[in-house]
């Protein structure tokens, strides 16, 4: 183990889901042996993909459900000999997970992938199809069984944790009353980075386990709910710690000791093809980081594995921190990587096997954790004395390194950052004490005085209650984009009268918190079993089924229920469910979402829909709750800031490719300024959004300064004000284009037009006219030639009055930074006479294929004029009064009208077709010049080079000149009268 082994890397593919069945879903994905490929939708000619890992696990089909339930392989499918099911999984991952931690070695198993990719399937399974996580349990404490049935004088301890970061934050999923704040992440000289009084609970069987994830997955559902939070973004680490106390040869009790780690890590989001994803966000955004700070970690370690002395990052955030020893230290470790098959989630797909395969490259080094228990407590023992006589001498000195491994003296340091690393190594020194003191504690404590201890604590009882109350009484249960956190939050309509509001104001016997949830929201009734629901004022949102709701509504199995902008459930009744005759549906998160959507007038329909049409239904299901929920916050805060979802295309944004795309329209209600944000812009600016609101609702000082207000955009940045395509087709022709073209914003509306000329000119700037007939016949005939061009953009007319300080720029092909006009201010008819020559001494092959079917992009750019008097309204009124539907997102660019976008292209192809027949005029009126030339001349034939010449020339006068040789050519031959000139 001395020269450390990689990380294995198992990859696991699963079926298509319901959505992206009826989505008509395409397979992507393919497994040979330990190889995975993967194909792009997009070019489906092209080679696919090819990953090698330790393992590839073939899922997606070739089974079948045996009378008991469990899934396996169906020697009668094509793919039953290579599918993978769950103990074949087990055998090659959990079995090695469980022999280390009888050999007292450390173990991580991560799993990686996109929400709904499949992780829980592996991890944690479902009914007798158990995953890695129950079968490796079940399996220690059957050992467990096994080794005292034998009569081995061994203790056994088995611990349950349960953590999950998000945000920057470590949250206790077994203690949910812990710290606002967090715990902090301390690191100890031996065990590394740890979360500082995470909860321990002693377990005694696996039911005990699946009684304590069950609890820690309820509270995280909770606290999710509660802080609002994106769950899908957050980490959750189970630790499992396996302690083995025996006498050894020396009688002195020996601790064999293995923790292991169970890692489901966040999916990282879609990637963007706006290409502005780099945009810093707001100080205070932390939920990327993470998940960017483990890449980082993964690629340096990758490097380190190849020779390269690299510094590790693992100190950039709390997830890497707390799994430095699962990456890069003690610990064996294994990663599960769950695709997608569907064609909709490629990019996802991708991704994760890029990631999975910079992991595998990735060397730990593990070792037995065996030891005296005294020796043990001596040593903590001794640490603390020493600890505490360097502390009172105030003789604290802070090592010097890279800062890799701990709080150490870098380099650059100035003597202020020195004093402050050695202020914050006193406080780890006065931790590590209290952590010491805390372990012998726990070492001196019986396992019998833990599992009471634990038992003390546990809510194994009222959960059991809960479940057996859900089988008979009216309750609604919480939907969530996370399926796991599905279904954990259980309200009963038990009584009467239920009222339900937020925690403000006179008690509620439901409390919900969250954007739009109002003191007095909404009141339930059940009368004999009939159960209905009506708000509590006209001002409230609730919506039933997607539609708002404005008086009593009865509610019936299944139906779906919003209170303010982020609070879905489902309502359950299981007396009708038993009466009724209906099969019903699971109700899911999406099925809700898409519900809402279509109430709100957006096509939520799947037929003859294709990839790209699917993938923005996928964005706009995501983003119309969030901008719903960012415009409730916007409100309660009164930040003067409304949002709303658009549908921008390509061209729309100023780029020449790409699919249409999700943006949210911010707009300031009282200065009228508009900025147009991107996605992932939104989606990170909404984070910090839910934080303030956090503290709003928990009264705590919630304002912060205009440079962390995720509300505040500087009014004096440039916004894109439109954009331009100008087709190139008519300069592989060298041909000119002068024209005045309509600008269009991101709504695909007219905001002005711009006079844009591309003239085609020699090598000193002057332009070509039609007297130099220098048209092309095929633009392959540039290739290897000399080609100058001029782009002029003379002026813009009728832009938008509120913007000054107006330039356009540019980006021609084979070019790599944009051209920029000069900036004009106070006009909406800005004159730029901006002139730029172009030159290529050697047209190459790529020049050609952009040339003719390519365009330039000429993008218009300028500030936001401030109001020349600026009103004052309250967010919430005025957001009422311009809401088309109280509560509902509206789209910002329906029943708008647009330019067509490819108007140009065809009236850039007229105007080709017109030159080229122009041209086939002349020489057609070149020829008959000349023949009439050579019958003046007396001549019955013309020599071929004279032909050519004149075929080839690019005037008039070229043309003529070769003509004038026809009279001089001696062996033209004399031709008598009426005879007929040949052209030869």
């Amino acid at each position: 183990m001395s020269e450390g082994e990689n990380v294995k890397v198992a990859v696991r593919v699963r079926p298509f889901n319901k959505r992206e069945l009826a989505r008509e879903a395409k397979l992507i994905i393919d497994m040979k042996d330990s190889s995975t490929y993967i194909s792009d939708p997009e070019n489906p000619g092209d080679e696919p993909k090819k990953f090698s890992f330790d393992f590839s696990y073939w899922s997606h089909d070739g089974c079948k459900e045996g009378g008991d339930g469990y899934v396996a392989a169906d020697p009668s499918h094509p793919h039953g000999k290579k599918f993978s099911d769950q103990k074949s999984v087990y055998q090659d991952l959990g079995v090695g997970i469980l022999k280390n931690a009888w050999e007292g070695y450390n173990s991580t198993l991560f799993a990686y992938g996109q929400t709904g990719s499949g992780k829980s399937w592996s991890m944690v399974g479902y009914g007798i199809n158990k995953g890695i996580i129950p079968q490796y349990c079940e399996d220690i404490f059957k050992g467990i069984d096994g080794k005292k049935a034998e009569g081995a004088e061994i203790q056994f301890e088995v611990t349950f944790s349960m953590l999950e970061i998000y945000n920057e934050q470590v949250r206790d999923l077994l203690n949910p009353s812990s710290l606002k704040g967090g715990l902090r992440v301390r690191q100890h000289p031996k065990k590394g980075f740890y979360a500082e009084n995470l909860t321990f609970a002693a377990v005694n069987s696996y039911v005990e386990i699946e009684s304590k994830i069950d609890e820690g997955t309820t509270n995280r559902t909770v606290a999710a709910t509660n802080m609002n939070a994106t769950s899908s973004r957050a980490h959750t680490i189970v630790g499992i710690t396996f302690v083995q106390k025996a006498k050894n040869a020396a009688g002195e009790e020996t601790a064999k000791t293995s923790v292991v780690n169970l890692v489901d890590l966040a999916g990282s989001e879609r990637a963007s093809s706006t290409g502005a994803t780099g945009e810093r966000l707001k100080e205070g955004a932390a939920i990327n980081q993470s998940l960017s700070s483990l890449g980082n970690v993964i690629a340096a370690l990758a490097d380190r594995s190849q020779g390269k002395n690299v510094k590790v990052p693992y100190r950039d955030s709390v997830l890497t921190k707390l799994l430095k020893n699962a990456l890069g230290g003690n610990s064996k470790t294994i990663m599960v990587a769950a695709v997608s098959p569907a064609d909709i989630n490629y990019d996802e797909s991708l991704s994760t096997l890029r990631y999975a395969d910079r992991a595998k490259q990735i060397k730990t080094v593990a070792t037995v954790n065996e030891d005296p228990t005294e020796k043990l407590i001596r040593n903590l023992q001794e640490e603390n004395d020493r600890l505490k006589k360097m502390l009172e001498s105030g003789g604290v000195a802070v090592p010097t390194g890279s800062g890799e491994d701990g709080i150490e003296i870098e380099d650059d340091m100035t003597e202020e950052e020195k004093a402050e690393l050695k202020k914050e190594l006193e406080e780890e020194y006065q931790a590590q004490l209290l952590e010491n003191a805390k372990e012998m504690e726990e070492m001196r404590k019986s396992f019998e005085d833990k599992l009471k201890a634990a038992q003390e604590t546990s809510q194994a009882t009222a959960m059991g209650e809960l479940r057996e109350k859900k089988k008979s009484t009216p309750h609604m249960r919480n939907l969530n984009f996370d399926p796991q956190l599905s279904g954990k939050i259980i309200h009963f309509i038990d009584a009467p009268c239920k009222k339900l509001g937020n925690k403000k104001g006179e008690p509620s016997d439901i409390t919900l918190v969250g954007p739009g949830i109002q003191e007095q929201h909404a009141v339930f009734s059940n009368e004999s079993g009939k159960c209905s629901v009506e708000p509590a004022s006209a001002t409230v949102r609730l919506l039933v089924n997607g539609d708002p709701v404005n008086e009593r509504t009865e509610l019936h199995h299944t139906d779906r229920l919003l209170f303010g902008t982020t609070q879905l459930y489902v309502f359950i009744h299981p007396k009708e469910l038993a009466d009724s005759k209906n099969k019903y549906t699971e109700i899911t998160y999406e099925m809700a979402q898409e519900e809402i959507a279509a109430s709100s007038g957006f096509d939520m329909k799947t037929e003859n829909k294709s990839r790209d049409d699917m993938l923005l239904q996928e964005d706009l299901v995501d983003m119309i709750p969030q901008v719903n929920e960012a415009n409730s916050i916007s409100e309660e805060l009164d930040k003067k800031m409304k949002f709303e979802v658009i549908m921008v295309s390509p061209e729309a944004r100023g780029m020449l490719k790409g699919r249409t795309e999700i943006m949210v329209r911010v707009s300031h209600l009282e200065t009228g300024h508009e900025w147009v944000w991107t996605r992932e812009k939104f989606l990170d600016r909404k984070c910090v959004m839910q934080e303030l609101f956090r503290d709003f609702t928990d009264g705590d000082d919630w304002d912060v300064s205009p440079d962390r207000d995720p509300f505040i955009e500087d009014p004096n940045a440039a916004v894109h004000v439109g954009s331009v395509k100008v087709w190139l087709q008519s300069l592989a022709y060298k041909i000119e284009m002068k024209e005045q073209l309509e600008i269009t914003d991101f709504r695909g509306q007219e905001v002005g037009y711009l006079s844009v000329e591309v003239n085609p000119c020699n090598k000193k700037g002057v332009e070509y006219t039609e007297k130099d007939d220098i048209f092309v016949e095929s633009p392959d005939d540039l290739i290897g030639k000399e080609l100058c061009f001029i782009v002029k953009i003379i002026n813009a007319r009728g832009l938008p009055v509120r913007f000054t300080d107006v330039y356009a720029k540019y980006l021609v092909p084979l070019e790599t930074e944009p051209t920029l006009t000069k900036v004009i201010a106070d006009t909406v008819n800005p004159n730029w006479e901006h002139t730029r020559q172009f030159s290529f001494p050697k047209v190459p092959k790529e020049l050609i294929k952009e040339l003719t079917a390519g365009a330039v992009m000429i993008q218009v750019w300028g500030k936001q004029k401030p109001p020349g008097h600026k009103k004052h309204v309250n967010t919430k009124m005025q957001m009422e009064k311009m809401a088309t539907a109280k509560g509902q997102v509206s789209a910002a660019n329906t029943n708008t009208k647009v330019v067509d976008a490819g108007k140009v292209k065809y009236m850039m192809e007229t105007v080709l077709l017109k030159k080229r027949e122009e041209k086939l005029a002349r020489k057609v009126a070149q020829f008959k010049q000349m023949v009439e030339v050579a019958e003046k001349s007396n001549k019955v034939r013309i020599q071929t080079d004279v032909i050519k010449g004149v075929l080839a020339a690019p005037g008039q006068n070229e043309a003529n000149k070769c003509m004038s040789k026809i009279p001089k050519d001696s062996g033209g031959d004399e031709m008598p009268k009426s005879s007929t000139c040949v052209i030869l």
